[in-house]
């Protein structure tokens, strides 16, 4: 869960903040602001929802070229490869691990369809972990970390963008690419459902042979890739822009500052 809370500090109470000084808690979506009512009880009234602000913008430097090389790929045959592209920082919400078995027997059968990892070592222990499956699993590869210009140059090349995570509060990654016009492939779990409607602005898969037969789908439906490209792009330009987002918080804060 993702909120921000807006509190009005007392000298005699120093930083800590309780539910009875919270003056508003912002979540991102209705559903987050239900769960959210759990915790704040009878001081639901306070929070507001406003969904994250996207604004993308690509590095006119990168070369897809020497990105996939960078990565462990054969530069044969680079204008063919289908790049499913899974961001994430390397921790274990994110379960980078998840796909990993079909995406490699999906990969010889074809060698045309590959997986690179690209996100921040987060987790320096479970980061050695990833590498080192990654290394031996044919199809799968790792990235590392990029400024978030290239990392938007990436996600603008690739086939698809994917999402693993076993818990997500609003995914970045998914409302980016979807700006990006590039087809997003999510894993269906509410954070992911709040953005991804199935079908319409993507594609929600529940296992891995899901995600299997999805991939598929985007592969072999032309109609169906560029139906969640034009509705992904029309939501996050209706829903997520980054002027709502400021006015919102401006308007609460004014509130705080002229109380």
């Amino acid at each position: 869960m993702k909120l921000l809370f807006l509190a009005c500090l007392s000298p005699k109470t120093g930083n800590h903040t309780t539910a009875e000084r919270i003056r508003f808690a912002v979540a991102f979506s209705d559903k987050l602001k239900e769960e959210a009512k759990l915790f704040l009880l009878s001081h639901s009234c306070k929070i507001y929802v406003q969904p994250q602000g996207i604004q993308t913008e690509v590095s006119e430097k990168f070369c897809w070229t020497e990105f996939l090389r960078s990565s462990g790929l054969s530069l044969e045959r680079t204008d063919e490869l289908r790049v499913f592209l899974l961001v994430c920082g390397l921790r274990r919400v994110k379960d980078p691990l998840y796909l990993v078995d079909v995406f490699s027997e999906w990969h010889r059968e074809n060698p045309l369809n590959v997986l690179v990892v690209i996100g921040p070592r987060v987790d320096p222990v479970f980061s050695v972990e990833v590498e080192a499956v990654v290394k031996k699993t044919a199809g799968v590869f790792l990235a590392g970390a990029r400024s978030q210009r290239e990392l938007h140059a990436a996600m603008k090349r690739c086939f698809t963008v994917v999402n693993s995570s076993v818990s997500e509060g609003m995914s970045a990654a998914i409302l980016e690419a979807m700006d990006l016009g590039v087809p997003v492939l999510a894993r269906d779990i509410p954070g992911n459902a709040a953005v991804v409607h199935h079908e319409s602005t993507g594609l929600l898969y529940s296992s891995p042979q899901e995600f299997l037969h999805q991939s598929q789908r985007l592969l072999s439906d032309p109609e169906l890739r560029e139906r969640v490209v034009r509705n992904g792009k029309v939501y996050v330009e209706e829903h997520h822009g980054l002027g709502q987002e400021r006015d919102t918080y401006q308007r609460l804060v004014d509130t705080l500052l002229f109380a």
